[in-house]
């Protein structure tokens, strides 16, 4: 059973963590001709360009992406179900009385958000080790402009209270050490 959680947790967090990016991408002007663009267009496609038609307007012209975000937020309340629904609860069987059924559907919208937190924290924590890395090795590389673009304002507040020690910028350190605090917090 374990192997089909993870199996299920991994897939979830690659749609979901892809419908973010998705999201962030667009919220900076990021073209997404060039990778990671053209891969998270590949992979949430299929849910956020029918949730665009269906917006009006003004949301579609809003600098956000909401339809990619209402998308990660669809894909959470599915990945919930799915996880309740495995695990027993939905179906009665691990409570036996029938009055605590309603109670498991309550839960699922808070389970959905803190699926949803749990891989925003987590894809940001890739997105920052690889930030962390790429800048100690290959600095001047496009993926290392197109993370520092996107972290630059998260790491930005850091570096005024962290100092550069030996000319390496711990800030990205700092900020991998707060979100394992909030994936612990989140737990």
């Amino acid at each position: 059973m374990q192997i089909l959680y993870f199996l299920i947790d991994t897939v979830f967090f690659v749609l979901v963590a892809s419908a973010l990016l998705r999201a962030w991408l667009n919220g900076a002007r990021i073209s997404m001709t060039q990778q990671p663009g053209v891969f998270v267009m590949a992979v949430t496609d299929w849910l956020v360009m029918p949730l665009r038609r269906m917006l009006p307007v003004a949301v579609q012209r809003s600098r956000w992406d909401v339809a990619s975000l209402i998308a990660a937020t669809a894909l959470c309340l599915i990945q919930a179900t799915v996880l309740l629904g495995m695990s027993g609860v939905l179906m009665g069987h691990a409570n036996p009385t029938a009055a605590w059924l309603p109670s498991a559907w309550a839960m699922m919208p808070f389970l959905a958000v803190k699926l949803l937190l749990r891989t925003a924290i987590q894809g940001l924590l890739w997105l920052v080790v690889g930030y962390a890395i790429l800048s100690w090795v290959q600095p001047y590389s496009g993926v290392q402009a197109l993370l520092s673009r996107l972290l630059g304002p998260l790491l930005a507040p850091l570096r005024r209270w962290v100092p550069m020690v030996g000319g390496v910028d711990l800030s990205a350190l700092v900020l991998v050490l707060a979100l394992q605090v909030a994936l612990m917090l989140l737990g």
